[in-house]
C-alpha cells in the first residue's frame, strides 16, 4: 500500500507546480506588456524631444548670420 501512498503525495506536489508555472506565465506577460507600455512611453517623449530639437535647429538656420 504504500506505493499507492507515494503516488497520491507525488500528484499532490505536483499541483502546486501547474499553478506556479501559471502564474509565473502570467507574471511574465504582464511583464513584458508593462515593458512594450514604457518602450512606446519613451518612444513618444524621445521623438518629441527630437522634433523640437530639429525645429530649434532650423530656426537657427534660418536666421541671417551676422
Amino acid at each position: 500500500m504504500e506505493p499507492a501512498c507515494r503516488k497520491d503525495k507525488q500528484k499532490q506536489k505536483e499541483t502546486p507546480t501547474r499553478g506556479d508555472r501559471a502564474k509565473q506565465k502570467s507574471a511574465q506577460q504582464e511583464l513584458k506588456q508593462r515593458q512594450r507600455a514604457e518602450i512606446y512611453a519613451l518612444n513618444k517623449v524621445m521623438t518629441e524631444l527630437e522634433q523640437q530639437q530639429f525645429d530649434t535647429f532650423c530656426k537657427q538656420m534660418q536666421t541671417p548670420a551676422e
